[in-house]
């Protein structure tokens, strides 16, 4: 895993405010998350440890972020940068749809810093939710490497192969158009929700229906999750369409929890 990490707090509310309004809200939980750190922790439970190459805020929040995510079986390799450690309020609303807003600028890890980039050499697959250009270079170095669309100038910048690039048919941020990267990836995931999604091989179009759903918890998550299960299924060597029906199914558990992880 190569990306970046969030501290977030959830909150419960009826719904989410309108300008001017004031609503209560019920506090339930402050996890070290954002689409890295997610999709790390399901990388290590799935497979008993995962490598994860980032960067923090070196605070109190940021050293509280990193002794977390090893407790939960995630190998850190961070570098430490002089700043506020990157947060994130995230509310789930009565309909368990959430809402995020953002504090921070996204941390990312850079070629430069002292971290054992050799070592993704011998990776059987890398998920990429950010990190310089140079960075994105040393991730190339893995058999598979599955990006999440939402830093396509970085990977501009990089200039390297993608196996699988998983976008949104509805995010604007994570939308992607044929063309808007050379090479064009193996692989063009385009997520709908609940409707599953289309997939685009060997410049052939499919569909792909969502899992079954029992929806108890909340929807934070699900997609990073889904990403990460891309690339698990991808890298232990599955055809696109069971990998993407593998995902589909990982990202599904989610639902049932509050926030992105196990009770």
């Amino acid at each position: 895993m190569v990306g970046h990490v969030e501290v977030v707090e959830f909150i419960d509310l009826d719904h989410v405010p309108a300008v001017g309004e004031i609503v209560h809200a019920t506090s339930r939980l402050t996890v070290a998350a954002g689409g890295g750190a997610v999709a790390a922790v399901a990388l290590a439970r799935w497979s008993g440890g995962c490598h994860f190459y980032c960067a923090l805020g070196d605070d109190e929040l940021g050293h509280r972020a990193e002794a977390e995510l090893r407790a939960r079986g995630v190998t850190v390799h961070a570098a430490w940068r002089p700043v506020a450690q990157r947060r994130a309020i995230t509310m789930i609303d009565a309909e368990r749809e959430r809402t995020i807003t953002v504090i921070g600028e996204r941390i990312v890890a850079h070629a430069a810093d002292p971290l054992p980039w050799d070592a993704l050499a011998s990776c059987d697959a890398v998920y990429i939710t950010g990190g310089d250009a140079d960075a994105l270079r040393h991730a190339r170095r893995a058999r598979v490497v599955v990006s999440t669309a939402r830093i396509l100038a970085d990977l501009r910048a990089a200039g390297i192969a993608i196996d699988a690039l998983v976008s949104s048919a509805n995010d604007a941020e994570e939308r992607y158009t044929a063309g808007q990267l050379a090479p064009e990836p193996r692989i063009v995931i385009r997520t709908d929700g609940a409707k599953g999604g289309t997939f685009v091989e060997g410049g052939a179009t499919q569909r792909y229906a969502a899992a079954p759903a029992h929806v108890t918890g909340d929807s934070y998550g699900a997609g990073d999750t889904f990403a990460a299960g891309v690339a698990f299924a991808l890298g232990g060597g599955a055809p696109a369409v069971e990998a993407i029906a593998d995902a589909s199914r990982l990202a599904a558990e989610v639902l049932a929890w509050h926030g992105p992880y196990p009770p």
